[in-house]
């Protein structure tokens, strides 16, 4: 099998990503990092509701949370009062009426919701559908999406660059980016890749699992910034990183590792009807066990972020707020580091199950 490149790996993750995030349930889009300024301003319009005589809604967390987890059409900042601050991202829809290009402001009507129509189409629950009830392909520009480009432009600028500096700088001390990232990029060589695959393949998976390292790492702290999306807390991105790990896996395994899983040596032909379908179902859950576990761990944290600045408002006390807003920050720090060691797990895992695969049988 021919080296995997950050190139080919960051572009089948886009192509693949990209449709299952625009064609993903609004309920079901999942873990976008929420921060304080966004939940008060949406607060703060509740509550300039109350002050104009106007009956407000009582404030519903579970709603709040959902909303904030969810993938848009729009990159949405903050709301103050009546003013919307947001950026419209671009709609690419296939129905019988053919291929159409537009704004997602075209589904906004004068009070700034998603209830107009354009062409026959509407947005219903975050999702594109039409009137008629006809077949609609959604290839949008969604929020995760756009920000899956942006991290993908930031991280092929940060290795060309790292990949430049060391062809000018053959033999001399790292400068620069190249001070920076050398250390874990060769420690993610060395105690990662060499330890887990071995010292005859690990030069070949060497960059693919650098690769989905920087992408994972990169983007959980990307969603840690304010009004950001968190593409690994998607469930449509995991899952590609995880299909991505399957094939990579077992396109490579060798005819011991096969072996292992329909024909144990030294194991009773009797015992093999029990063992190997238990071996052949852990083949497809282990990738499994990896998407579920990245997605579960991001969206667990924001969700607790979450929980944790709603009951301020639930409460509405100031002694709840002076113990949930440290808490919070304290949380903000630990997802820093839970940031780094999820995509760290992610790596390791994946080369021990190459690792597993390419191992040559002992004689």
């Amino acid at each position: 099998m021919k080296k995997v490149y950050f190139s080919n790996i960051f572009a089948f993750l886009f192509l693949i990503s990209s449709t299952l995030f625009a064609q993903e349930h609004h309920a079901d889009s999942t873990a976008e990092h929420v921060t304080t300024e966004a939940i008060s301003t949406e607060i703060t319009a509740h509550a300039e509701g109350e002050g104009h005589g106007e009956e407000a809604e009582p404030f519903n967390p579970g709603k709040m949370m959902l909303e904030h987890i969810a993938d848009e059409h729009e990159w949405h900042f903050a709301t103050a009062g009546h003013t919307h601050y947001s950026i419209p991202l671009p709609c690419i829809v296939w129905n019988k009426g053919g291929l159409k290009f537009f704004s997602s402001n075209r589904f906004k009507n004068e009070h700034h919701e998603n209830t107009a129509s354009y062409e026959g189409l509407k947005l219903e629950e975050g999702k594109i559908i039409a009137e008629d009830g006809s077949f609609v392909l959604d290839l949008s520009i969604t929020k995760n999406v756009a920000s899956l480009l942006i991290s993908l432009v930031l991280l092929l600028s940060i290795f060309f660059t790292i990949a430049k500096s060391y062809k000018e700088r053959s033999g001399k001390a790292p400068k620069g980016l190249q001070s920076l990232f050398e250390p874990i990029i060769v420690f993610i060589r060395d105690e990662v890749a060499k330890q887990n695959i071995g010292e005859k393949h690990y030069k070949r998976f060497t960059p693919y699992l650098l690769t989905v390292f920087f992408f994972i790492w990169f983007n959980n702290m990307l969603g840690l910034l304010p009004g950001s999306a968190n593409v690994t807390g998607n469930i449509a991105v995991t899952l590609v990183l995880a299909l991505i790990a399957f094939f990579v896996t077992n396109l490579n395994g060798r005819s011991t590792y096969w072996g292992h899983i329909f024909a144990m040596p030294g194991v009773p032909k009797w015992l093999l009807i029990l063992l190997t379908p238990v071996e052949i179902i852990g083949v497809f859950m282990k990738p499994i066990s990896l998407m579920i576990r990245l997605f579960a761990n991001i969206t667990a944290g924001h969700l607790i972020l979450l929980s944790l600045i709603a009951i301020i408002f639930i409460f509405k006390s100031l002694g709840v707020a002076a113990i949930a807003v440290p808490f919070s920050v304290f949380m903000n720090l630990i997802e820093i580091l839970v940031a780094f060691l999820q995509a760290f797990i992610f790596t390791v895992l994946t080369s021990t199950y190459i690792g597993s695969a390419v191992e040559e049988g002992h004689h």
